[in-house]
């Protein structure tokens, strides 16, 4: 699995460059916000075009920059922008398109899939971002979109919103435990017929977790052969990093501070602080000779 890097800090990615394992970058206008804020909080001044130039430059692998239009026209325009401009930098820019750039049903909801296609078709390279469903991920790779981006914490915050969970941000979602009540429900409710157990529903539309979300577009991907590469998405915590990994996922962008998660835990600093304490003076002399 590949890991790319969720962020567009600057610091934040040339560590996590330094570390040895980081294989690309997502950004999104939010993250590029956030940056911008960070900056301008450290009373520095900064020039939008060098400052996403040299996060090109940082990493030897793809880089997403994200579009801000929502009609294909718009999207097309500003994709072929992003994509001469930096581009050239170090030859990975990859376009974020928004699968469906709708505010609301009464929009056209096909904008972004119709600019994946041809942004596709003229060799531009995209990834297909907010991706909620199974059938998004599709209809984006039938529109032959280069990476998907599925968002596993967003699903996760959205089915525990409608259930009245609270929960912190970087909180794991057990939704094995949810589909086990919900089983529990249906079989005291089955009295009632197929109308009272199939009202009781804990997921979205079949969906009980971001990582399900990801399973159900793997099996999808590899039924029909499509050649889409999935980056799991709006990661939250080390566990869902391991999780994806476990279901072969392309790659995961993940956070800065998940990164770090992911390498700690207790028993190592144990283990480390009394191996130092173990350290004989014979076995120290060797590292002095």
């Amino acid at each position: 699995m590949k890991i790319f890097i969720d962020t567009a800090d600057l610091d934040e990615i040339k560590e996590a460059a330094s570390w040895g394992i980081l294989d690309g970058v997502t950004t999104n206008p939010s993250l590029i916000k956030k940056a911008v804020e960070k900056m301008k909080a450290k009373g520095k001044e900064i020039s939008m075009e060098g400052y996403i130039r040299q996060i090109c430059k940082a990493v030897n692998g793809p880089v997403s920059l994200e579009v801000k239009g929502r009609s294909s026209e718009e999207m097309i325009k500003e994709a072929k922008i992003l994509y001469e401009k930096f581009n050239e930098v170090n030859n990975n820019v990859v376009i974020k398109i928004p699968v469906n750039t709708a505010f609301s049903l009464e929009e056209p909801q096909f904008e972004g899939i119709k600019a994946i296609k041809e942004l596709e078709s003229n060799g531009i390279p995209t990834n297909a971002t907010l991706v909620m469903t199974p059938e998004q991920a599709l209809l984006a790779a039938k529109a032959g979109a280069s990476y998907v981006s599925p968002f596993l914490g967003r699903v996760d915050d959205f089915i525990r919103k409608n259930l009245g969970i609270k929960h912190g941000k970087m909180d794991y979602w057990d939704y094995e435990a949810i589909e086990l009540i919900e089983q529990e429900e249906r079989k005291r409710s089955i009295e009632k017929g197929y109308e009272g157990a199939a009202g009781i529903n804990y997921g979205d539309n079949g969906i009980y977790s971001g990582v399900e979300l990801v399973y159900d577009i793997i099996e999808t991907y590899e039924a029909y052969g499509y050649e889409t590469k999935i980056i799991a998405a709006s990661i939250r915590n080390a566990r869902q990093v391991r999780e994806v990994a476990m279901l072969g996922v392309d790659i995961a962008t993940i956070p800065f501070a998940v990164i770090k998660e992911m390498i700690g835990h207790y028993k190592t600093m144990e283990g480390m602080k009394k191996f130092s304490e173990d350290v004989v003076e014979e076995y120290e002399k060797i590292f002095k000779s």
